[in-house]
């Protein structure tokens, strides 16, 4: 049987491996082109790698939870009708509206995994079965034993949920009985795994003293001194002597940002100002600002209207600097990076050609763009296109940070939380909501002037966003 290698593709945007999460197919399997046949997390986001093959599944290069570099095999698929060249861009799909045909033919794959024959009935449940009367046994349980299963035979897909808490805790879902429906993994069978596991742990140490009687029976001359009964043991970290709790791989969207952040500390000599503003006349000016659906503009979206208009009187801040040519490059026009916290870390997806958007379209571009980046779906491009950050750190209810700059950008505005505070106007203290705007920026690109300048000019428009918004 003819055989193509398909491997794994190039992820665009300068990244060069992916881990593989898990695979969406099975020796044996047969594929269509444009059918994903892996799903994969890059530095960036998790994507299904779609085949530019069609045949069948010969064999599948790598487990899961392995890393893989671009160019390594993925996997082969025999009497195979190459559909392309195979060079599969992750984060960009293939052309044709393939994404109804891609569900379509995954809920085909699961159907026979997950439907229980009419006599398995009762097995629906996806509660632990009571013990039953020795005649009354279900055809096909609802929980089917680890090591009942037969070999080869393949599991129902674990959702995405359960999958990542297993990986939190450091746990094999091959070992994990299902108690859901045919054998389904559900998250309270990982969580009771986890704590198994944990009890186990803890109890090793009491086991340990008992595994040491036999040297005792040695002489008394061979015995170590006091000190040499101190070693550390493998489960406890060597510099503290505590106990080592969980180690967490450096890897995917963590990996990628400790990188970042540790080049930005190493070659950008950064500086902070900050300034607090008046928002007092800006909240009561939001309700006015709504569309056509009768929902307000959200005030991220209003403070990232100002920010670009900010960098058009300031561009300096809108640049990057080339250390190999000694050059610095200024942009034209503004890719907005929103920062974005997520289960997966910290990510910052940017609103393309936000200079030619107003407040509604910059509102509308930073929910999808966040929405996209809390589920996954959000493209390499939209992650590393960015030419200045807006971060709205008063979601997490702080008022102020000294950020790090998302490199290779040289500035990023900060927003802390909204306050009542007393507040001095017309000479007299009266409450006000307040908030702190924070600038950090690449001290090589400009000085503090340029960057008072930019900092004020924002917190002038939020203080008085009519007169800004005339002036736009």
């Amino acid at each position: 049987m003819s055989a193509q290698v398909f491997t794994l593709p190039d992820l665009g945007e300068g990244l060069t491996e992916a881990e593989l999460v898990r695979w969406l197919v099975a020796d044996g399997d047969t594929v269509g082109v444009d059918q994903p046949v892996a799903e994969v997390e890059t530095a960036k986001a998790v994507v299904e790698v779609p085949s530019p093959y069609a045949g069948t599944v010969l064999t599948r290069h790598g487990a899961e939870g392995e890393t893989l570099r671009v160019g390594e095999p993925l996997v082969s698929v025999g009497d195979a009708e190459d559909a392309g060249s195979g060079n599969v861009l992750i984060g960009y799909g293939m052309s044709g509206g393939h994404e109804g045909a891609r569900r379509r033919r995954r809920a085909a794959k699961r159907a026979p995994a997950l439907a229980p024959e009419p006599a398995a009935a009762p097995a629906a449940s996806p509660e632990p079965e009571p013990e039953p009367e020795p005649a009354a046994a279900p055809a096909v349980p609802a929980a089917t034993s680890v090591a009942e299963r037969a070999p080869g035979e393949r599991r129902p897909v674990q959702s995405p949920v359960v999958r990542r808490l297993a990986r939190d805790h450091g746990i094999d879902l091959a070992t994990v009985e299902g108690t859901g429906l045919g054998g389904m993994v559900l998250r309270h069978d990982v969580a009771l795994a986890a704590a198994r596991a944990a009890e186990a742990a803890a109890a090793e140490p009491a086991a340990a003293p008992p595994a040491a009687a036999p040297p005792a029976a040695a002489p008394p001359a061979a015995a170590a001194p006091p000190a040499a009964t101190t070693a550390i043991a493998p489960d406890r970290d060597p510099r503290t002597g505590l106990a080592v709790r969980e180690v967490v791989p450096l890897r995917g969207v963590r990996r990628a940002v400790a990188e970042t952040l540790t080049r930005s500390r190493a070659e950008i000599p950064e500086a902070t100002t900050w300034v607090d503003v008046d928002a007092t006349d800006l909240l009561a000016l939001r309700p006015q600002l709504a569309g056509a659906d009768g929902r307000p503009v959200g005030l991220l979206a209003i403070l990232a209207r100002f920010v670009v208009a900010g960098l058009a009187r300031f561009p300096e801040l809108n640049a990057r600097v080339d250390t190999q040519a000694g050059e610095i490059v200024h942009l034209d026009g503004v890719h907005l990076g929103i920062a974005a916290q997520t289960d997966r870390g910290l990510v910052v997806p940017s609103v393309a050609d936000a200079h030619r958007l107003g407040m509604r379209g910059l509102d509308t571009e930073i929910r999808r763009l966040t929405a996209a980046a809390r589920d996954g779906s959000v493209t390499a491009a939209e992650l590393t296109r960015g030419s200045f950050t807006l971060n709205n750190y008063g979601v997490l209810g702080v008022d102020g940070s000294a950020a790090i700059i998302n490199h290779p950008e040289v500035a990023m505005l900060g927003v802390g939380r909204v306050l009542p505070r007393p507040w001095v106007v017309d000479g007299v203290v009266v409450p006000r909501s307040i908030t702190q705007l924070s600038l950090v920026f690449d001290h090589r690109v400009c000085d503090g002037g340029t960057a008072g300048g930019f900092l004020r000019f924002v917190a002038d428009a939020v203080e008085s966003p009519l007169s800004a918004l005339a002036d736009l």
